[in-house]
């Protein structure tokens, strides 16, 4: 069968190109990827080539396909799985294998790393480690795109656990954040940050009292008051507060005092910025667990740190580079009992859109970019639905659809697009 993917050849050089992949082997599983979510992470490994952990040295002689948050349905499954899995499946996967044999060893990941397998391709052949990790996720909900978003909203997940306190006396370490507790998102409003709070607020187990998000964006901090409400966070016991720290002289000292001059027990960096982390590290109370969500690019990226508190106040530091096949599993359960990604979609585009949309990830505005990969339509922002709607009657569809649901995208959206995806006549 032919597919059509984005390849990686080298540092920035990305080709969208068309060939034939081989028969699947009795213990691999040929799939249909209907849609792929672009991250941030995809654009380090398109800008850093082989430098990059993940990327195998010989992209320029076998290139890689990227992408990695993705889902779709099965289309042939090889004979050693066909108790477990049959044509027609909808599915996720979680990219993070850790598997020692793959073709970077212990880093080896879809999107990164393999030849026949990433996120954005027409048909994909998912390889066996990946039925044998347990990383092929059944996906029972509507639509697609919620399956394309559970990796990031695993991510999220897996630092919320990751976070840790001790208890005064012991040295057992108590991992999670504090059930009751006082949180702080900082630069929170971007597709991560976005993620972060819409998890918190619906999460069931724990949650925090005071949840205090901030940036520096107004326009931003905006949609995040429409999408995830004050009001609805009352009602989930949370007090939430979004603080433009832009407007303030002292920014540590004002956060502080919101928390009651006692300081964050939680505190999450959505941004590789070393004020934003040294922020971070001056807001935390005692046993305050500071969480560097952020990737940076510079492995000689540094910040400062208060190692006083470190000693007297017991304030620690963590970081998480992904979530782990449970927390992917959770991101699927908690998204069938209600919890809607959408908030985080703010482009919608085809596989011609793919390389310079990836390739330009940090300099495009908004959340996450959704691509479609069987669909040619430029990256297109939500919001210009309308006024593109006077030319092309297929977006002003889209645009009523969306508008009908706060702005966001939805399984309805999506249908109406796969459905009249030849009317945009791209």
């Amino acid at each position: 069968m032919k597919t059509k993917a984005v390849r990686l050849y080298g540092k920035a050089d990305l080709r969208l190109e068309e060939f034939e992949l081989p028969e699947i082997k009795e213990d691999e599983i040929l799939a249909k990827v209907v849609c792929d979510s672009l991250c941030m992470s995809s654009y380090k490994a398109a800008n850093q080539g082989t430098d990059h952990k993940r990327v195998p040295d010989d992209v320029s002689e076998n290139p890689i396909i990227i992408g990695h948050e993705f889902a779709g349905e099965l289309v042939e499954v090889g004979s050693k799985w066909q108790s477990e899995f049959k044509p027609g499946d909808k599915f996720s996967i979680q990219p993070a294998l850790n598997y020692n044999d793959g073709p970077v060893g212990v880093l080896s990941a879809p999107g990164y790393s393999y030849h026949h397998i990433g996120g954005d391709a027409t048909y994909v052949i998912i390889p066996s480690e990946v039925m044998e990790l347990g990383c092929l996720l059944p996906y029972k909900g509507e639509g697609f795109y919620p399956a394309s978003l559970s990796e990031p909203l695993s991510c999220v997940i897996g630092a919320m656990h990751a976070n840790y306190h001790t208890t005064p006396g012991s040295y057992v370490h108590n991992m999670e954040i504090v059930d009751g507790g006082k949180m702080a998102l900082l630069a929170g409003v971007g597709p991560m940050g976005l993620a972060a709070i819409n998890y918190v607020l619906r999460r069931e187990d724990r949650k925090p009292s005071l949840l205090v998000v901030t940036d520096i964006d107004q326009a931003r901090l905006d949609r995040a008051a429409t999408l995830y409400t004050v009001e609805f966070a009352a009602s989930q016991g949370i007090e939430l507060r979004y603080v433009n720290t832009g407007n303030m002289e002292d920014p540590a000292s004002g956060l502080k005092k919101i928390s009651g001059d006692k300081g964050y027990d939680d505190v999450f960096v959505f941004a590789p910025v070393a004020p934003v982390i040294e922020q971070a590290d001056a807001i935390l109370g005692f046993d305050g667990c500071l969480n560097f969500f952020a990737g940076p690019s510079n492995q000689d990226f540094k910040a400062q740190m208060n190692f006083y508190n470190v000693h007297y106040a017991f304030t620690k530091v963590v970081g998480t580079s992904g979530g782990n096949t449970d927390d992917m599993k959770e991101a699927l359960e908690v998204m069938s009992n209600g919890l809607d990604p959408a908030g985080l979609v703010t482009h919608i585009g085809g596989m011609n859109a793919v390389i310079d949309a990836t390739l330009d990830l940090p300099n495009i505005p908004g959340g996450k970019k959704l691509i479609y990969n069987h669909i040619e339509i430029p990256l297109t922002a939500i919001s210009d639905f309308k006024e593109l709607g006077k030319d092309k009657g297929v977006y002003c569809m889209l645009a009523e659809v969306c508008e009908r649901n706060n702005g966001l995208w939805s399984v309805e959206a999506e249908e109406l697009l796969l459905a009249n995806a030849t009317a945009l006549n791209y």
